[in-house]
């Protein structure tokens, strides 16, 4: 039986929204509602990943586990296979990390788990979700899009490639098809993801800014699955990236 441990990478430096792991959100910081959605959403071990001390202490006097982690690691990734290191250093405890992002106030936890299994049916290096991207966001490059061949009537597909730009190309203009927009929680295993954290920087990643093209480079598989909603609350956003994101989640996350 493979056990698995959710990790948090959370550190405080962001350059659009300055301290958010800890904004208060009606009560509560937003790293310790982060945790809280994972810890009672899953049945799986669950750790922040941090890079400051300020989120451990938050963390910890509220009766959850952190790790502090170098805060110059460049990554999540990074981060949270730093967090692996030291809370399971002979690497017997666990054979699978999942990533779930730091600003992800608002994505359901259940996401986690419809991944570990689609990891468990294919074998899978990763796994990660996507879902149906707005017609609005096709060419913003903060969008990262999917090439993936779904068949008709399923819901998971070995991922092909990662792209800000809009992929894959439809030469038949008339006949639109969908456009899968990625969501940042990722399942690894063990093995895959010590191997993606100790391999260089792969030229595509470089060029693009998408980690996950360096674990394709490796000849490592991604498999994806699509969901139909990843949200908790509707009408707030799924994660934080700006002030305005933040005062949506005050309005409606209770």
């Amino acid at each position: 039986m493979s056990k698995t441990i959710v990790f948090i990478p959370s550190r405080l430096a962001s350059t659009r929204c300055p301290n958010k792991p800890l904004a208060d959100i009606n009560g509560k910081s937003m790293i310790l509602r982060i945790y809280e959605n994972v810890k009672n959403m899953t049945d799986y071990d669950v750790c922040v990943a941090a890079g400051d001390p300020e989120i451990v202490e938050e963390i910890v006097k509220n009766g959850g586990e952190a790790i502090l982690t170098d805060p110059t690691l460049p990554s999540g990734s990074d981060r949270i296979y730093a967090a692996l290191q030291k809370i399971d250093p002979d690497g017997t405890k666990y054979d699978r990390a999942v990533s779930f992002q730091g600003d992800a106030i608002n994505v359901n936890p259940n996401a986690i788990t419809a991944l570990v299994e689609l990891q468990e049916k294919t074998g899978a290096d990763v796994t990660t979700p996507v879902k149906i991207m707005d017609e609005k966001d096709y060419y913003q490059p903060n969008f990262v899009k999917v090439a993936a061949g779904f068949k008709e009537g399923e819901d998971e597909a070995r991922a092909l490639y990662f792209s800000r730009s809009l992929i894959p190309f439809d030469r038949d203009a008339d006949n639109k098809r969908e456009i899968y927009d990625h969501v940042g929680i990722y399942v690894y295993k063990v093995e895959s993801l010590k191997k993606f954290i100790s391999s260089p920087v792969g030229i595509l990643e470089k060029r693009e800014m998408l980690e996950q093209l360096r674990v394709m480079e490796l000849g490592m598989s991604i498999y994806v699955k699509l969901l139909k909603e990843i949200k908790l609350i509707k009408e707030a956003p799924a994660d934080v990236d700006t002030p305005e994101e933040l005062e949506l989640c005050r309005k409606y996350i209770k």
